[in-house]
């Protein structure tokens, strides 16, 4: 995903600055009071919630200098930009929930084994209460956020938190479970829940940052409105080889299109310069490539992506 909500690359910067240092704070608490908590009571599963939040920092503060190394201006060594930066920082978090999620099991498992008791779980219980309620906070900032964005890094950090909320949950019932029943191993087996949960958020993390790392294209009904925009124009005539990806807060897009051949070079280059910029207006964090072929005297396209290309999303007017 990529900013595709009309923001500049510069408003979306700050949205997901304030949104990151949220959730670097968040978990920050988190981390304090989940410690101090765990000492107190010895609970299996606020031992879990609690290393979970450890690398919910680390996440976090991965995401929060993420968002700002991807808006950095393109360089010489960089002319596509630093975008995909929020790719990377959202494979960090992928990895960092699934080595959490390893952790905890190994923890439950030893625990089935050798169950010991929870001791002061009102305080755990607190804790986790106070948990729930800032995650909960956090994802519907970062909803709000996405809204106006859809940044992947802050999808990820989301997805994350989505999955840590989850968990809590469980691991709040898995504790007063165990208060309450005196059933030591349901603290163990809330868990090794937590763990599925997580495990389960990771997927989703990689699968979206994987996407935008190998050039996923930008959904049909995006590419479907470039090509609208471009076709506003009647001279513009056909819209082909329409290549779009994103990285991070920026779309990149490249096409060839028709022109009538009897237009002179002066009169082409204003169309493909209007075109470039009603499609800026839809999506100003674009950079826009366009090829302009004769109508019926192009020569066959080369490149080593001659071919490999999908289907237009409907075919250009007539």
């Amino acid at each position: 995903m990529t900013d595709l909500h009309g923001l500049t690359a510069q408003q979306t910067a700050a949205l997901t600055r304030r949104v990151t240092l949220f959730s670097v704070a968040t978990a920050a608490i988190l981390v304090a009071i989940k410690i101090a908590a765990w000492l107190a009571s010895g609970s299996l599963a606020l031992l879990a919630s609690t290393a979970d939040s450890g690398l919910d920092l680390l996440a976090s503060l991965t995401t929060f200098y993420a968002v700002r190394f991807a808006v950095t201006p393109p360089d010489a060594e960089h002319r596509y930009g630093h975008g995909k930066a929020e790719g990377f920082a959202s494979l960090l978090q992928a990895g960092l929930v699934f080595a959490s999620a390893a952790l905890i099991a190994q923890q439950a498992i030893g625990d089935l084994i050798a169950p010991k008791p929870i001791q002061q779980s009102g305080w755990a219980l607190a804790v986790m209460g106070v948990s729930i309620v800032l995650t909960a906070l956090l994802i519907m900032a970062q909803g709000r956020v996405l809204k106006q964005t859809s940044s992947v890094a802050v999808s990820g950090d989301r997805a994350h938190y989505a999955a840590d909320f989850a968990s809590n949950l469980v691991a709040l019932i898995g504790i007063a479970a165990t208060a309450w029943l005196g059933i030591a191993r349901l603290d163990a087996i809330a868990a090794l829940v937590i763990a599925a949960i997580l495990l389960w958020g990771a997927i989703g993390v990689f699968r979206e940052a994987s996407g935008q790392l190998m050039d996923h294209e930008l959904p049909d009904e995006v590419r479907a409105r470039i090509v609208d925009l471009m076709t506003e124009d009647r001279r513009v005539t056909d819209v082909h080889q329409l290549r779009t990806r994103a990285a991070g807060p920026y779309v990149h897009v490249q096409m060839h299109v028709d022109l009538d051949p009897d237009l002179t070079l002066e009169a082409a280059h204003q169309v493909i310069v209007a075109a470039e910029n009603r499609v800026l207006a839809a999506f100003p964090a674009a950079d826009i490539i366009i090829h302009a072929d004769p109508r019926g005297r192009a020569e066959p396209h080369g490149g080593a992506f001659a071919e490999a290309h999908p289907a237009e999303p409907h075919p250009a007017k007539a």
